[in-house]
């Protein structure tokens, strides 16, 4: 089976229900096959906080959580996320910190990362599958 790991842009825009063909998208696949980092749970729950809590997100945030799959940072990820990162170093590329874990994370798990982040795209020698679920992307 195909699993899918959203980004941190993609789990904000299911929360948000914004675009609405993320959300079609997410909709038509088992939930089984979606599933986010841990990474990405600690970024919204930082959005979360920057916000001050506020009652209706927090219940909608908490909910998404329950939904989907969070997958641990591992020692497999670790080992990928070293070489996924002297890869990218060696061509040049630099991702942000956490971006540069959540690439390594969906590598290490064989997923497909969800993203419209474009800077995944430049990762190296296709190690990283990504797609975008926001049409004319």
């Amino acid at each position: 089976m195909t699993r899918f790991m959203l980004d941190t842009n993609m789990a904000s825009y299911v929360i948000k229900g914004h675009p609405p063909e993320v959300r079609e998208r997410l909709v038509a696949l088992p939930i089984d096959s979606i599933i986010i980092s841990v990474i990405t749970q600690a970024e919204l729950l930082y959005g979360l906080a920057r916000k001050g809590h506020p009652a209706a997100l927090a219940k909608v945030i908490r909910e998404f959580l329950l939904r989907v799959e969070i997958l641990p940072w591992n020692e497999h990820a670790a080992t990928v996320y070293g070489d996924l990162r002297a890869s990218c170093a060696s061509a040049g590329i630099a991702l942000g910190a956490l971006d540069m874990m959540i690439a390594a994370h969906a590598v290490a798990a064989n997923a497909t990362l969800i993203t419209h982040d474009k800077a995944f795209t430049l990762v190296p020698d296709g190690a990283l599958a990504v797609d975008d679920w926001i049409k004319g992307a």
